[in-house]
């Protein structure tokens, strides 16, 4: 049975030069949070491909099925497509996607030019996070975590419920990414929100200390809370991803 996906959570794609910039939206949430960014980037000049990751966009029981492998592989494809069409590609990517993109420049330290993870968990997280491996087998959901935006006129389109087994999934993820970290060697921009009710603030420090990109710095975000991408700083974010890719392609 085909599912159907919410009319701003479909894929998106925008025609630009010879840098491609994949643009990687979180978990639970869908290319809405990431529209803003992607099409910034477009209007620099750069081709942006924002794949919508599988179970994202449609329903919380097509979420729990998922496995992070499809998360992976989806944007792994999109990242082969820029490839194809570019001389040099970056990654970007909030929250989840952020852990994506550091996922690829840990697999292909040679082909990504940089990356540029937005309030990324890959080290400190909720605590509850672990137990989702034992309590999947006996609670199908739990509170949300979306829409943590401090712009009280900005609202993330996402699942009002976490699917249990797909934050399990979650879980063994940042642990995989958090384990290989020091194989990133492409250059890095982090974002963190100094505020951010979701992911600790203290993931952006980690990332810096324990990649082995020589080029590499930490932007605090002082007036965003998770989905900066739509708070008050995504201008700013816009700004440092364009001189940040401008400066390196």
């Amino acid at each position: 049975m085909d599912i159907k996906v919410w009319p701003e959570a479909e894929a998106y794609s925008f025609e630009g030069g010879k840098t491609g910039v994949l643009v990687v939206h979180g978990f639970t949430g869908c290319n809405q949070s990431m529209r803003p960014l992607g099409k910034g980037l477009a209007d620099a000049g750069f081709t942006v491909l924002g794949p919508r990751l599988p179970g994202h966009g449609t329903t919380v029981e097509d979420m729990a099925t998922r496995k992070w492998r499809e998360w992976t592989d989806e944007a792994e494809k999109g990242f082969q497509e820029l490839l194809g069409r570019c001389d040099k590609v970056f990654v970007t990517g909030l929250s989840m996607g952020g852990t994506i993109a550091c996922y690829l420049a840990e697999k292909f330290p040679d082909k990504v030019a940089g990356l540029m993870p937005i309030n990324a968990p890959i080290n400190k997280q909720d605590p509850k996070l672990p137990l989702a491996k034992v309590t999947k087998f006996f609670m199908k959901t739990a509170p949300g975590v979306g829409s943590d935006i401090k712009d009280p006129n900005s609202k993330e389109l996402c699942y009002d419920k976490v699917p249990v087994a797909a934050a399990a999934e979650l879980y063994d993820f940042t642990n995989l990414v958090k384990r290989d970290v020091h194989k990133i060697i492409a250059p890095i921009l982090i974002f963190k929100s100094r505020v951010d009710h979701v992911v600790k603030a203290e993931n952006g420090p980690f990332l810096l200390e324990n990649v082995s990109s020589e080029d590499k710095e930490l932007v605090w975000l002082e007036n965003s809370y998770h989905v900066a991408t739509l708070d008050y700083d995504k201008d700013e974010i816009i700004r440092r991803c364009v001189e940040f890719i401008t400066r390196l392609q």
